[in-house]
């Protein structure tokens, strides 16, 4: 190894603990927003391996095509994961490298199930010759967790967010809307939010066919203890979790604080800022420990 090479620790995931609350919000009578965990094994309490799938989606296209839409990108997601990953053996192995071996599914794989799910809504939309705004669709973001492996996938303006210690509140995805378009061919922030279809998808589930679907799926390892925190944007609008999260990390990365509790807080804050829509949130709580081997 290079001595100038930066000194990385190898871990191991010790415990992860998570929560999950959707509210419906303080101006609609209906909840268009989907979401689920699972954790094998259900508690991770100790050094051992672990795998985890969470998802959470927000519907669109009327009020029963959304919550309709959401419900089935979660069921086809997970149908389309469960046999070929999740309830594989598992693993807590470790190579040469003090690395566990990485059991997730590729980049393709991964992109493969999201297709699925879009063919599944896009069908129902043709066989209901639905049009226009009464087409159904939804956003997604997704995690999937091997050890201390970690791939996240997303289509739409749902987002992920990683809290460290060592990098603070990170926007770990980008919103498909107009205005990021508009910002990725070079125009500035504030240009491209000053048009009136700045906040206007540019990628959903359901609306269109595969071609016109590009989900991002990116890959990290965690190395410190890690908050992430999945949401639509009935929690992110207005900037809320970037103005308020400073008052509420303490609680979320305090063990010995209900974690359910603090995202019932959070969520409650949330409703006063942006209660004109539904309000998802799914906060992992991770916690490593250095490898016993690495000398």
């Amino acid at each position: 190894m290079d001595e100038d090479s930066p000194l990385v620790v190898p871990v191991l995931l010790s415990q992860l603990e998570v929560a999950c609350q959707t509210d419906v919000g303080r101006q609609r009578d209906h909840n268009e927003d989907y979401c689920s965990t699972r954790t094998n094994p259900p508690s991770v309490t100790s050094q051992g391996p672990v795998r985890g799938l969470y998802i959470l989606c927000d519907g669109m296209g009327g009020h029963a095509g959304g919550a309709e839409a959401s419900r089935l990108a979660e069921e086809t997601l997970w149908e389309q994961l469960e046999a070929s990953w999740f309830n594989q053996p598992l693993s807590g192995e470790w190579n040469l490298n003090f690395r566990h071996q990485n059991l997730l599914p590729d980049e393709e794989t991964i992109c493969d199930a999201i297709f699925a799910v879009n063919s599944r809504i896009y069908e129902i939309n043709q066989v209901n010759s639905r049009t226009g705004s009464g087409r159904m669709g939804t956003t997604l973001v997704a995690v999937l967790i091997e050890n201390t492996s970690i791939a996240v996938a997303h289509v739409g303006d749902s987002r992920l967010y990683r809290f460290t210690a060592s990098g603070g509140l990170e926007q770990m995805t980008v919103d498909h809307e107009v205005g990021q378009q508009e910002i990725s061919r070079g125009v500035d922030p504030i240009t491209a939010y000053a048009r009136g279809d700045a906040y206007q998808l540019t990628q959903a589930l359901g609306p269109r066919d595969n071609r016109f679907v590009n989900p991002d799926v990116a890959f990290w390892d965690i190395t410190e203890d890690t908050i992430i925190l999945l949401c639509s944007d009935g929690l992110s609008d207005n900037d809320f979790v970037d103005s308020h999260w400073a008052d509420y990390c303490e609680s979320f990365m305090d063990w010995d604080t209900d974690l359910q509790h603090t995202v019932s807080q959070f969520v409650a804050l949330a409703n006063n800022y942006n209660g004109h829509d539904n309000i998802s949130v799914i906060a992992i709580r991770v916690k490593v420990c250095p490898h016993p081997d690495y000398k």
